[in-house]
């Protein structure tokens, strides 16, 4: 059964975040959380997000998206997907995020993390995917913690 949130107007703006569960696992997280976050991204990173939607899915189904768009064949906790046509501006960023609600109960546990922490910090890591930033060298993921830890402590989950 899919479920969809929908929340309007950040920054004075039209933004739109839409969020899909097909995972068949609940939410640890309220759709207020979601939208807090991106805010608190588009404020501070001075972008706007024009669409983004938030699908949580199954190990199934992250493995299909890995495999069919990336060619990489493993469970992982997100894909973050980018599709407004001028990557350089940030002002009207539309995306997807696919994210795999088992592997992230499965990190809360290895990490020993709120499980509702974990499910916002992935969010917070596609979000911050979407406006630019990447984790392929120890430095640029160093940068990504930090700023997912900040962002998790301005909704007061860190």
């Amino acid at each position: 059964m899919t479920s969809a949130f929908e929340a309007d107007t950040f920054l004075g703006g039209e933004s739109k975040l839409e969020v899909f569960n097909d995972s068949g696992i609940e939410l640890p997280a309220s759709q207020s959380e979601f939208n807090a976050l991106l805010e608190i991204i588009e404020s501070d990173q001075k972008v706007g997000f024009r669409y983004v939607e938030i699908v949580f899915v199954d190990e199934e189904e992250i493995v299909r998206v890995n495999k069919e768009f990336l060619q990489r064949d493993y469970i992982t906790d997100i894909i973050s997907f980018r599709y407004d046509d001028d990557p350089a501006l940030n002002d009207a960023i539309e995306g997807t995020l696919y994210c795999c609600a088992p592997r992230i109960r499965e990190q809360a546990k290895e990490f020993a993390d709120n499980v509702k922490q974990e499910f916002l910090r992935v969010v917070v890591h596609g979000l911050i995917h979407l406006i630019g930033y990447d984790d392929q060298s120890e430095e640029e993921k160093k940068e990504m913690t930090r700023l997912e830890n900040m962002y998790l402590s301005r909704i007061g989950e860190f």
